[in-house]
């Protein structure tokens, strides 16, 4: 089993932002797989199904970016998860638009999700997928870069970025961390 959780905002408010790439590459997931995310638990909504016919779990927090380690942290402890079956999905600005970047382990960097996974998870040992969404002209606009709406030019590199998550995703899933890493970094 497979717990895939996509960071981002709720969606009503926050849909079109470059912080939303895990929101964004679930529901390609839940869209090619016919997965229905409609279930609410663990502070988050999730649906169940398969891929290669191993099941996994889709999970996007409810809980506002900088919480999101408190859903995370529930549904592993529901499902009992080991680390290795983790894979999370988010933004990252250090990584060019359209472009993604798996890793097994790491730091958090500059990103308040990542760093409320790790507290609440306890360790940096688990896959994540890493999309790239530039970063803006002036740094001193961060937060409207990540949070406000995309510019119809940006569109198109973002939505690369996160099939290509989609993707990679898949490959975790069928053929493990490595061979996806291999093929995808």
């Amino acid at each position: 089993m497979h717990l895939i959780i996509g960071l981002g905002n709720p969606e009503e408010e926050y849909s079109n932002t470059r912080h939303n790439m895990g929101f964004n590459t679930i529901n390609k997931l839940a869209e090619q797989y016919n997965i229905e995310i409609s279930k609410k638990k663990f502070k988050g909504i999730y649906g169940v199904g398969k891929i290669d016919n191993k099941k996994i779990i889709l999970l996007k927090p409810q809980t506002y970016m900088n919480l999101s380690g408190e859903s995370i942290i529930e549904a592993i402890d529901f499902y009992k998860i080991k680390k290795e079956e983790i894979i999370i999905i988010y933004d990252d600005i250090d990584i060019e638009s359209g472009i993604i970047k798996i890793r097994k382990k790491g730091g958090p960097g500059t990103h308040n999700g990542m760093k409320s996974v790790i507290q609440h998870m306890g360790t940096q040992e688990f896959t994540r997928v890493r999309v790239g969404i530039g970063s803006p002209e002036n740094k001193n606009d961060l937060i409207n870069y990540v949070i406000g709406p995309i510019p119809e030019k940006d569109r198109l590199k973002l939505k690369e970025g996160t099939t290509l998550a989609r993707d990679a995703i898949i490959e975790i899933i069928k053929n493990g961390v490595d061979k996806a890493m291999n093929k995808y970094n």
